[in-house]
C-alpha cells in the first residue's frame, strides 16, 4: 500500500510540474493556449457557442471556453478579489463595469486597431462610466429601449405612432376608449418597472445630469428630476387592472396575443414574444419624451462590451479572438440572433420590427440608460417599483439623494 501511495504521489507531483511547465511557456499541456470567455447573457449563450466554435475550427493552436454562470456580475466580481479574472470578459455596460473598470482589472486597449470601426458614440458612454480616458472595454453589440406597438391594433384604430409625450397619452387615451389595453404592464419584476424612467431621465434631465450628480453638483430633488417621476405616474391609469401583479413572461405572452396595444419593454423582448406568436406585427418606437420631436434621443445601451483581463498571459491570442467577434460576419450573425443592434459600424438591424428605430442610429441620435450611471447598491429598480406603488414624488426624490450619498460615502 505505501508503495502504490508513494508512486501516486510522484505521479501527482509529475502532473502538476508539468502543468506548472504548460502555463509558463502560455500553453496548456496539449499545446494549445486555452482561453476562457466569460459571458453573462444567458440569451446568448448558443450564439456565443456558435461564435466560438468557428474559431476554434480556424485557430487550431488556441481553444476558446465560455463560462456563463448564474448571477454572473456577482460571480465575476467574487472572481476579482480571487485574482481569477477571466481571459476575456463580456458583460453589459453597468455600474459593475464602472466599478471594475477603474479598477485596472481590465487591459488598457487604447490606440488598439480594433477601437477604428467601433460606433465614437458607444465608446463615449464607456469613458463617461469609468470617468478615464483609457479604454478598458470595447462595445460590442447594444440594445434599445422603448416602446413596442401593435401594428394591427393601431391600423384597426387608424392611430399614428406618437411622436411626443403629449401624443402618446393621447393615444392611449383613444386605445383606452376603444375597451383595449392601452399598455401592458409588468411591474410585478421591479426591473421592468425601471424602464420608463430609463427613458425618460436620460432625455429629461440629460446623462450629464448623472456625472454632476457624481460631484454633488445636483439633486434628485431638482425640477428636472420631478418632471421624470411625474411623467412615470402618468401611464398607471392606462395598463391593466393589476399592474404590478404582471410579470415580463406574463406580459410577452399577452402582448404577443394581442392583448395590449403597447409594451413598455426592450429589444431584448422581441426573440421572447415571437415565441409565443411568430405571427405578431410588431413595431417598436422611441419612447417620446417630450414636446420636440427632434429633440428626443432612442436610449440605446452597450448590452455586451468586451475586454481583456490585465493579467493574461494570453493576450495576443484573447485579442485574436475579440477581433474575430468583431468581423462584419460574426457581429452581423450575433445581432440578428439576439436582434440587438452592432456597436461595429456600416453593420445594420435590418429586422422588420425595428425599421423605425435605424434613423436614430444612423443621424446618432442615442443616449444611454440612466440607471448605468446609478451604484447598484442604490437598488433603484425596488426603488422605482416602491414609488410607482405609492405615488409619492417627493418621498422617492428625496430617499434616491439619500441612497446615493450613502453608497458614495462608502465607496470614497
Amino acid at each position: 500500500m505505501a508503495k502504490w501511495s508513494r508512486l501516486l504521489g510522484a505521479a501527482c507531483l509529475l502532473s502538476m510540474l508539468l502543468a506548472l511547465t504548460a502555463c509558463g511557456n502560455g500553453q496548456s499541456a496539449d499545446g494549445k493556449v486555452h482561453i476562457e470567455f466569460f459571458q453573462n447573457k444567458p440569451e446568448a449563450k448558443e450564439s456565443f457557442n456558435r461564435l466560438i466554435d468557428k474559431f476554434n475550427q480556424e485557430n487550431p493552436d488556441i481553444v476558446v471556453t465560455q463560462s456563463n454562470p448564474p448571477d454572473a456580475e456577482t460571480v465575476l466580481m467574487t472572481r476579482v478579489v480571487k485574482e481569477d479574472v477571466p481571459d476575456v470578459i463580456g458583460m453589459g455596460a453597468t455600474d459593475t463595469y464602472s466599478v471594475l473598470g477603474q479598477s485596472d482589472i481590465f487591459a488598457d486597449l487604447t490606440g488598439e486597431p480594433l477601437l477604428d470601426r467601433i460606433n465614437p458614440r458607444y465608446m463615449q458612454m464607456l469613458t463617461d462610466l469609468t470617468g478615464r480616458k483609457e479604454i478598458t472595454g470595447i462595445p460590442y453589440a447594444a440594445n434599445a429601449d422603448g416602446i413596442m406597438y401593435n401594428r394591427a391594433i393601431f391600423k384597426k384604430l387608424n392611430l399614428e405612432v406618437p411622436k411626443t409625450w403629449d401624443e402618446l397619452l393621447d393615444t392611449a387615451q383613444k386605445i383606452k376608449d376603444a375597451g383595449i389595453t392601452p399598455f401592458y404592464l409588468t411591474y410585478k419584476d421591479d426591473w421592468t418597472s425601471n424602464l420608463l424612467f430609463n427613458a425618460l431621465a436620460p432625455n429629461i434631465a440629460g446623462i450629464d445630469f448623472f456625472l454632476e450628480r457624481r460631484d454633488d453638483k445636483v439633486s434628485f430633488q431638482d425640477p428636472v428630476m420631478r418632471e421624470v417621476a411625474e411623467k412615470a405616474l402618468a401611464v398607471l391609469p392606462f395598463g391593466t387592472n393589476d399592474n404590478f401583479g404582471r410579470t415580463y413572461a406574463d406580459g410577452n405572452r399577452a402582448f404577443a396575443n394581442g392583448e395590449a396595444a403597447m409594451y413598455i419593454q426592450g429589444s431584448w423582448a422581441i426573440p421572447e414574444i415571437r415565441k409565443a406568436n411568430a405571427d405578431i406585427d410588431l413595431g417598436f418606437f422611441a419612447t417620446p419624451t417630450g414636446d420636440d420631436a427632434e429633440a428626443n434621443k432612442l436610449v440605446s445601451g452597450v448590452d455586451t462590451l468586451l475586454a481583456v483581463s490585465e493579467n493574461t498571459p494570453h493576450r495576443a491570442e484573447s485579442l485574436k479572438f475579440v477581433e474575430f467577434l468583431l468581423a462584419d460576419e460574426q457581429i452581423s450573425q450575433y445581432i440578428k440572433e439576439q436582434t440587438a443592434f452592432s456597436a461595429v459600424e456600416g453593420i445594420d438591424q435590418d429586422d422588420p420590427a425595428v425599421t423605425e428605430l435605424q434613423p436614430y442610429f444612423e443621424s446618432g441620435r442615442l443616449v444611454d440608460f440612466a440607471d448605468h450611471y446609478i451604484p447598484a447598491a442604490v437598488q433603484l429598480n425596488s426603488m422605482v417599483q416602491g414609488f410607482l406603488q405609492g405615488g409619492d414624488v417627493d418621498a422617492f426624490l428625496k430617499r434616491l439623494d439619500s441612497e446615493w450619498t450613502k453608497v458614495a460615502n462608502r465607496r470614497s
